[in-house]
């Protein structure tokens, strides 16, 4: 790690408060990215979506949880889309997690994609979460002296 040229952009308990906020933000998303995947793997391999309620249009029963054909469920609710929709927004989260822990951190812009490409690749936010939080970690406390105080 390079000596530090410049010092940091927030006090110590911003900085690991944003730390935080990273850390949930990227496991939060970690999970919905899976989710996603899994919904995907659903969807395009076996034709299958995943419905809560509604009634099944070939028996007529309700319907609590199913994984059906597209439109084979009358009035469902369509779990799949919301985890499109969530995934979506929780990755927006994590890239505002991203985003204010990079400029309280002062990185470089390269830094930042990096961490952002973490909620795209499944399983890759977990360990970017891992790597992120010990790089805050180490900075801060090679670095104690360009913490702001105020």
């Amino acid at each position: 790690m390079p000596q530090r040229k410049q010092g940091f952009g927030g006090t110590e308990t911003q900085i690991r408060g944003a730390a935080v906020f990273f850390r949930i933000a990227a496991y939060t998303t970690g999970v919905m990215l899976l989710l996603l995947v899994a919904e995907m793997v659903l969807k395009y391999a076996f034709n299958l979506i995943a419905y809560a309620g509604g009634t099944m249009l070939r028996t007529g029963e309700a319907n609590v949880f199913t994984l059906a054909e597209p439109g084979m469920v009358v009035d469902g609710f369509n779990v799949s889309i919301a985890v499109l929709i969530v995934h979506g927004w929780l990755y927006v989260v994590y890239l505002l997690a991203t985003f204010i822990l990079w400029s309280r951190m002062r990185w470089d812009l390269k830094q930042l994609i990096l961490i952002a490409l973490g909620g795209v690749i499944p399983f890759l936010s977990f360990v970017m979460e891992k790597k992120v939080h010990q790089q805050v970690v180490a900075e801060l406390e090679k670095n104690p002296q360009q913490l702001r105080r105020y």
